[in-house]
């Protein structure tokens, strides 16, 4: 018998990822560029980056398959926001974007174990600094969906617009 996924441990990731998805399909192009403040992204660049960076970590680091499947092929040199905040993206294709690269999360969570994230992951061809365990990568991309909702949710409050709530 098989080891069980570490799906049941983020339930709550799914849960953030389908609120994120709702409430961005509700967004129109002006509500998308929408700003949290002065010199930030704005809305359609922070969710963009936000699934663009599932697939650098997952796919181009930890080598899972499925970036292909997603608008990010190349997610460590043209992702929304750090490198691109000319071509802004529509409320459907962000929630392309959600769904394809939540694909991925998923994949990870239901093939992944709790002796997998104990493992090492090395990339150091780019450099010094590439080297982070299965688990820290997860809670890595864990935590930066939530940081950039909450940023997300700066620019929407201030908008008096609906925003994502993970909690209700």
């Amino acid at each position: 018998m098989s080891e069980p996924g570490i799906g049941s441990a983020y339930e709550g990731w799914a849960i953030l990822n389908r609120r994120l998805r709702d409430v961005v399909a509700g967004l129109t192009t002006e509500q998308l560029d929408l700003r949290p403040g002065p010199g930030r992204w704005p809305v359609w660049a922070i969710v963009g980056h936000a699934a663009c960076q599932r697939v650098f970590w997952l796919c181009d680091f930890a080598g899972e398959p499925g970036a292909a499947t997603t608008r990010f092929t190349d997610a460590g040199f043209d992702c929304p926001g750090d490198d691109d905040l000319e071509n802004a993206l529509d409320a459907a294709e962000l929630v392309e974007a959600l769904d394809a690269t939540f694909a991925i999360v998923e994949r990870c969570l239901d093939r992944w174990t709790p002796e997998m994230l104990r493992e090492s992951i090395s990339r150091p061809e780019w450099g010094d600094g590439w080297v982070h365990s299965r688990g820290w990568v997860l809670a890595h991309v864990f935590a930066h969906d939530f940081w950039h909702t909450a940023e997300m949710n700066e620019a929407l409050a201030a908008a008096g617009l609906p925003v994502v709530d993970p909690w209700r």
